[in-house]
């Protein structure tokens, strides 16, 4: 059976082709590499190589830009963005144009060059979390920047250059269209129904059931409805919150253990996936919202995106979300 299947938020449509349904061991992606540790510039003894450190998380007596660190946030050395600067805009004709303004940093995630997130100890996975809360934290107090994204890239298919784990954080001076169009989805079903989206899509798939992944107290894990991509796994708290800054501190134990189960059942179905996770956040300036809701969007790289995606932006996936998550349940 083929069917459409429409994302309550944005109303996105995905073909969702159960006749094309296959195993994980059926569309395997290529395996991440690892690259060579020697050349490794996010490796303890090479922090010449990168920017001085803003922040790191470091043994006592240890020295900045040194050894001795087990998380460390850099300046990226080939930003997508400068921060020095005023965002000025300007026009060509009937086109836009803003300076590139911006903040780019790299979250060094662990020492350790060829480990996962679900390899760190506990409380060191908690620390890669309670970081992007920092960071964030602190760039909001830049009145330049309107949204800040944190993405992960981990392996070359997936957009990543160097294997050593880390993620990467990218302020700007605009919302992007993306998360534009999920406010405004979400904006049109509180007026609709005078309630947050967000958090009905964590009741129903917790009343059904056969999309949940893994839950705690505090985060749910489901294979979205309208998934996109095989085994694509959203993580939503619990509680409603539209900004992940303000996440608090025993959330952030419960949000690790949740992202670090999702990886271990991601490696384990696809043996060790390219993929990428999105941290979907609130607009800096907006007020504290009713309808938005945080979120972490993981998606492994099982698939391309081909001519028909991108000339209509519909998804077709061979794989129901109701599948990929009981697969991943049962491992």
């Amino acid at each position: 059976m083929r069917e459409f299947r429409r994302d309550p938020i944005i109303g996105r449509w995905v073909i969702v082709s159960t006749e094309r349904a296959v195993r994980p061991s059926e569309f395997l992606p290529p395996r991440r590499e690892v690259n060579n540790q020697a050349n490794c510039p996010f490796c303890p003894g090479n922090e010449q190589h990168t920017p001085p450190e803003i922040t790191a998380l470091r043994a006592p007596g240890s020295h900045s830009n040194g050894p001795g660190w087990h998380l460390r946030v850099v300046p990226n050395r080939y930003p997508a963005l400068r921060v020095e600067g005023d965002v000025v805009a300007s026009a060509e004709g009937i086109y836009d144009r803003l300076t590139g303004v911006g903040a780019h940093e790299v979250i060094i995630e662990t020492d350790r060059h060829d480990a996962d997130f679900c390899d760190l100890a506990e409380g060191r996975a908690v620390d890669v979390f309670r970081v992007f809360r920092d960071r964030i934290q602190d760039l909001k107090r830049d009145v330049r920047f309107e949204y800040i994204l944190i993405f992960k890239n981990c392996g070359s298919a997936a957009g990543a250059t160097l294997s050593h784990p880390h993620a990467q954080l990218i302020a700007l001076p605009m919302v992007p269209i993306r998360i534009a169009s999920e406010l405004n989805g979400a904006r049109r079903y509180h007026e609709f129904r005078e309630r947050c989206v967000f958090c009905d899509i964590i009741t129903w798939e917790l009343q059904n059931g056969s999309r949940i992944v893994a839950e705690n107290d505090d985060f749910v894990a489901v294979c979205p409805y309208a998934s996109r991509f095989p085994f694509e796994v959203w993580v939503l708290p619990r509680r409603h919150h539209p900004a992940y800054e303000d996440i608090r501190e025993g959330e952030l134990a419960r949000l690790a253990a949740i992202v670090q189960t999702v990886n271990r059942k991601l490696n384990q179905a696809l043996e060790m996936p390219p993929y990428n996770y999105l941290l979907h956040n609130a607009p800096l300036k907006s007020p504290a919202s009713e309808r938005f809701h945080w979120h972490l969007e993981i998606i492994p790289r099982t698939s391309g995106v081909g001519g028909f995606e991108w000339g209509t932006g519909f998804y077709i996936n061979p794989t129901p979300p109701e599948e990929a998550a009981q697969f991943l349940r049962d491992l």
